[in-house]
């Protein structure tokens, strides 16, 4: 079978893409407006693309009514924001922020965690996520209506029992990763492959 994007409807096109390119790793973005209110949602397109300088990207849709985000308009505002790390036991509030809350309702109050300073920007972290990455803002590419955020990485938080100064424990770390509808994954089952 061979399929050409621009034939597909976009809800079909979605449930191909979201099905097939998986696990997707979740950026947990926490952020704040001009006047402080916060802000909580996760994003499943999201990735590295720089270690020099450590730089992160997430794509960010509309709301259903067609206004841009509240994760959009804050990076926007402030210049600023937080990636969190989900791991299994911050699942369900992940997903508790998901929803489309009335502008001004507090995810955080909302999924039941509980927000931290950062050391380096204004918006908060999550104190229960095991790994939070301060970001300031560098640029956003929109692609065909999506912000496509990039932020440098200017401090991070690391739960103690997860990185010893050289290497991450991925058992401590219990990363959940997004698949498609309502699934999502465990990273339980490790194989190596060895370079030759």
């Amino acid at each position: 079978m061979i399929l050409k994007p621009n034939d597909l409807p976009e809800r079909e096109l979605y449930k191909l893409v979201t099905g097939t390119v998986v696990p997707r790793p979740i950026a947990w973005v926490s952020s704040a407006n001009a006047q402080g209110q916060t802000n909580l949602a996760p994003f499943s397109y999201f990735t590295v693309v720089s270690n020099s300088p450590l730089t992160m990207i997430f794509s960010v849709s509309h709301k259903p009514d067609g206004s841009r985000k509240d994760t959009w308009v804050n990076a926007v505002e402030t210049g600023e924001f937080v990636i969190n790390i989900v791991d299994e036991a911050n699942a369900p509030a992940m997903n508790k922020s998901a929803t489309t809350y009335p502008h001004g309702v507090s995810e955080f109050e909302m999924a039941g965690v509980t927000p931290a300073p950062g050391v380096v920007v204004r918006a908060p972290r999550v104190a229960e996520a095991p790994v939070s990455y301060e970001c300031k803002l560098v640029q956003i590419v929109e692609v065909g209506g999506n912000g496509v955020i990039f932020g440098e990485v200017h401090a991070i938080h690391v739960r103690e029992d997860v990185y010893d100064g050289r290497y991450v424990d991925i058992a401590a770390l219990r990363p959940v990763g997004r698949l498609a509808g309502n699934s999502y994954c465990r990273v339980n089952d490790l194989f190596e492959l060895i370079r030759e």
